[in-house]
């Protein structure tokens, strides 16, 4: 079996080991957020946060990670009010939204490194393939979510779907693969 933290609870999976990690957490801890883009590390949809760094799930097996902490856009945070959050929506990023949940796991990555990145900074960290030509959107919204993060340039709460943060991002102690 292998042991992650997962959005801060430890996961034992009985699955084979070398299963990327975005398989591990979709179809396994149904954590489905985390997308599958491309499979071949081109895209960045399936971005999360590896141990403080921004990692694509596709290309990293989950015996690689034993004993890592790995937060998914599911536990950025449980009432999505994490400023990056909040300026996404702000900003209205969002057109199909595929790319959004990888590209929120980098900018957070980014800001938590650097709390005021140039334009090349946030292109150079969010390399991400959108077809939709979100990216001038993308830049204010990391923008603003590093005044959010500094204190000033705050956002509305954004009223949360209709499903619940805690049941979206529960977790099962030890996960078994799908027959």
């Amino acid at each position: 079996m292998t042991s992650l933290i997962i959005n801060g609870q430890p996961l034992r999976f009985d699955i084979d080991p070398q299963t990327p990690l975005l398989w591990a957490l979709r179809d396994a801890a149904n954590l489905t957020g985390t997308k599958y883009g491309c499979g071949t590390g081109d895209c960045g949809a399936c971005t999360v946060e590896i141990d403080g760094h921004a990692i694509l799930s596709c290309q990293v097996s989950i015996r690689a990670l034993e004993g890592a902490f790995i937060t998914t856009i599911e536990g950025l945070s449980n009432d999505r009010s994490h400023p990056v959050q909040q300026a996404w929506v702000a900003e209205n990023v969002t057109q199909c939204g595929f790319c959004d949940p990888g590209m929120i796991m980098a900018a957070s990555v980014l800001l938590k490194q650097n709390k005021n990145p140039s334009d090349a900074q946030i292109d150079a960290a969010l390399p991400h393939v959108c077809p939709c030509g979100v990216l001038p959107r993308v830049r204010r919204a990391v923008k603003r979510a590093a005044a959010i993060m500094a204190g000033s340039g705050g956002v509305a709460p954004v009223p949360p779907p209709d499903i619940p943060p805690a049941e979206a991002a529960r977790a099962v102690p030890a996960l078994k693969a799908r027959p």
